[in-house]
């Protein structure tokens, strides 16, 4: 399969592999036929609010989408970073909202230990993490 260049082209496969058409989409996140199309065309570059719509309803990560739309840097990620975020993206037992906690929750702990290394503490363990 060809590389993926932009947004709409993500978002299409998305669309596709979820065996959507365009106006099933549109309809379960609540924009129009048209605009829908011409964000998967290029035409359109849509607001976060949209993506997180149109996540919804794909049933994937806002994140995923944010970070394809370049709202949301990739940048400083691990592997494990992202393989950990494909699994919960992936996971059909979860719903959307669970996703987005567990997504949320994954976050807050790394961001709570980049600053902790940056202040040249190591993360808090607790006896149960050594166990």
């Amino acid at each position: 399969m060809a590389g993926i260049t932009g947004i709409g082209d993500y978002i299409r496969e998305q669309r596709d592999q979820a065996q959507m058409s365009v106006r099933q989409l549109a309809a379960a996140a609540g924009v129009s036929n048209p605009y829908l199309s011409q964000i998967e065309r290029g035409l359109r570059k849509p607001s976060a609010e949209i993506l997180a719509r149109l996540a919804g309803a794909l049933r994937i990560s806002a994140e995923s989408l944010y970070v394809q739309a370049g709202i949301l840097s990739d940048e400083g990620r691990t592997e494990a970073d992202r393989d950990v975020v494909a699994a919960i993206t992936a996971d059909e037992g979860l719903t959307e909202a669970q996703r987005r906690t567990l997504l949320d929750i994954y976050q807050a702990f790394q961001a709570e230990n980049r600053v902790a290394s940056k202040d040249g503490e190591t993360p808090h363990r607790t006896e149960e993490d050594t166990a």
